[in-house]
């Protein structure tokens, strides 16, 4: 399968689940199931004529009921889907327009609920809903949680977006996070979190023993400056201060400034509370997802001396699940090996592996046991420790819970060896010789860097030099390969 490049000769190439000789008989089975991730965002619509005809609160709630329980449920008895895509239908597959337009059409149904929800707070009656009687201030709370429950999948949706190359796409995504006021997540994921995954320095990978109420304000508030860190270090380049409208972190939270001002304008201030209720259910939903994707995953250090860095990702380092109801909500993104292999690629055509760890259930219900610390460990420790053969050392551990974890399971030789070793060199082919290189393309995602062009929104001008590249550039299309796994080619190609 390609996508995977290996790190040691004595690793083997992933293997997918796609039988020989099926290419000509293969449909996407789930063509039409896809279209189940517009229910979500029109909860808000069910809450609505829930109360309308039955009169109860409990309707208001209905996010939490859908995604904590009706959606676990769900997964538990609908089994999973371990089908693939063959490689030669990919590309058709990527071009088909029908699957962009699902992801599209969840922005405006998002809107119209999150926009009516807050004018039902602020005490206007929408669709009849004030009708009878005005809504409590619990009501109102389970309305807002509802709210950021839709919020939450929505920056799913975002995530889907951010990824692609095409910019009115990526706009989209801004706005899909600006109701949760999480605009800088496109700047932290895509060059961030891709660049760090599984490794001690990702704020977004949750460490084995550190339960999710020490994983939430680690990751939240090392999101949003690595974000920060990450677009200074981009303006620095062109000479520019990074207050700017041109500053994507700025930008997206200006966007998220302008959507509340108006909000809070029209409806009074009253609101406010349920803006910021609404807000951080929404980006903690985000943020749970985060930490249960990559818990105890560590990427193991290669090559020697200066030229030392984490290995490349392989389908090992992510949990995935099958679980068929999650997947459809979610647009596959607990298929994660590959989407973190191939950023790019679009949530229809990823791929399940058989090297890939998986959860015992879909997401939904991952997310029920993280909020129940030790059952969640109890659940996720034993497959992290059998991940990785018995060997704790291989997993990234708590530092407050290192000690405690080690002495309950004691490194063997094997272990030891293992942790201490180095993997042999792993420059990156093209890489030598680059006062030589006029293009080198991204192994990736097949971006290519032209000296003649430059680039200029990542501050390097036409005519800058490729041995002036920063080694630890990333890639600007899929934000996973850096300037030193780029491979030269030669201009005649690129023409």
């Amino acid at each position: 399968m390609p996508g995977y490049p290996t790190q040691h000769p004595d690793r083997l190439a992933p293997s997918g689940t796609v039988p020989e000789g099926t290419t000509e008989l293969w449909t996407d089975s789930k063509r039409y199931l896809w279209l189940i991730g517009l229910v979500v965002p029109s909860l808000a619509f069910v809450a609505f004529g829930g109360h309308l005809a039955t009169g109860w609160s409990i309707w208001f709630w209905v996010g939490p009921i859908v995604i904590l329980g009706i959606v676990p449920a769900i997964d538990l008895v609908a089994g999973l889907d371990r089908s693939n895509p063959p490689d030669d239908v990919i590309e058709a597959l990527e071009q088909d327009r029908y699957y962009r337009w699902i992801t599209y059409l969840f922005l405006p149904i998002q809107y119209v609920g999150f926009v009516s929800a807050m004018a039902v707070a602020g005490g206007w009656d929408v669709f009849g809903v004030l009708a009878d009687q005005p809504l409590t201030t619990l009501d109102k709370v389970g309305l807002a949680i509802s709210i950021g429950c839709i919020g939450g999948i929505g920056i799913n949706t975002a995530h889907e977006l951010g990824h692609k190359k095409e910019s009115h796409e990526r706009w989209l995504s801004k706005i899909a996070l600006a109701q949760s006021f999480y605009g800088h997540f496109y700047i932290e994921h895509n060059r961030g979190h891709h660049v760090r995954v599984a490794t001690p320095e990702d704020p977004a990978s949750g460490r084995m023993g550190e339960n999710f109420y020490q994983f939430w304000p680690r990751t939240v508030w090392g999101s949003l400056k690595s974000a920060w860190r990450l677009e200074k270090r981009r303006i620095a380049r062109r000479g520019k201060h990074p207050f700017r409208i041109g500053n994507d972190v700025l930008n997206a939270w200006l966007m998220s400034a302008v959507l509340w001002g108006a909000l809070i304008a029209w409806l009074g201030a009253g609101i406010t509370p349920y803006l910021l209720i609404q807000a951080v259910v929404g980006f903690s939903l985000l943020e749970v997802v985060n930490y249960m994707e990559h818990y105890g995953m560590l990427r193991q250090k290669v090559g020697v001396g200066e030229r030392q860095r984490y290995e490349r990702v392989d389908p090992s380092h992510s949990w995935n699940s099958n679980n068929i109801a999650t997947n459809v909500l979610l647009y596959h993104l607990q298929r994660h090996s590959d989407h973190h292999a191939n950023p790019t690629r679009r949530y229809q055509t990823l791929r399940d592996f058989e090297e890939s760890p998986v959860l015992p259930t879909g997401y939904a219900g991952m997310i029920v046991l993280s909020l129940v610390p030790p059952v969640y460990r109890r659940v996720m420790d034993p497959r992290v420790l059998a991940h990785f053969d018995g060997d704790i050392s291989r997993a990234n551990i708590s530092p407050r819970k290192r000690d405690k974890y080690h002495a309950r399971y004691p490194l063997s030789l094997v272990g030891q060896a293992s942790s201490s070793s180095t993997h042999g060199d792993v420059e990156a082919p093209g890489s030598g010789a680059d006062d030589e290189v006029m293009a080198a393309r991204c192994p990736g995602c097949g971006y290519t860097y032209e000296v003649e062009v430059g680039n200029e929104p990542e501050g390097f001008a036409a005519g800058t030099a490729w041995r002036d590249i920063p080694r630890d550039w990333c890639c600007p299309d899929c934000g996973v390969r850096e300037a030193a796994d780029f491979v030269a080619v030669e201009k005649s190609l690129v023409d």
